[in-house]
């Protein structure tokens, strides 16, 4: 009688186990959040002559590979007299994007990179 009780409990343990590897091996991460969520796409403006010339610096910067193929995606604002570049570099089967965010005065305060995903080549 003892065996069979210490029999299954160590099936119950060895099920419970199996359960936790197999969730957590097929759980998914969230997808990393659009930088510029809330942000408008600048259609009816080019940007400054300040932010172009620093965003074509910014991607002769870029490692010979990325340089090669970097352009340029939207431009954005976001009500309060900021803007943003989106530069597009798909890599390897993978999008890479840098953000460039600029304040009132069209100077880059900040960079934002991140790989939104895959694209089939």
């Amino acid at each position: 009688m003892k065996n069979i009780i210490n029999f299954r409990l160590s099936c119950l343990l060895f099920a419970l186990a199996i359960s936790a590897i197999v969730v957590s091996g097929c759980s998914t991460s969230k997808p990393t959040p659009a930088p510029l969520a809330g942000w408008k796409v600048y259609y009816n403006h080019e940007p400054d002559q300040a932010i172009v010339k620093d965003y074509q610096n910014y991607i002769e910067m870029l490692s010979p590979e990325e340089k090669k193929f970097a352009g340029i995606g939207q431009y954005y604002e976001d009500g309060a007299g900021q803007h943003a570049v989106e530069i597009q570099i798909p890599l390897n089967g993978t999008w890479r994007f840098h953000i460039l965010i600029y304040d009132k005065d069209d100077k880059r305060i900040k960079v934002v990179k991140y790989s939104p995903g895959k694209y089939r080549s």
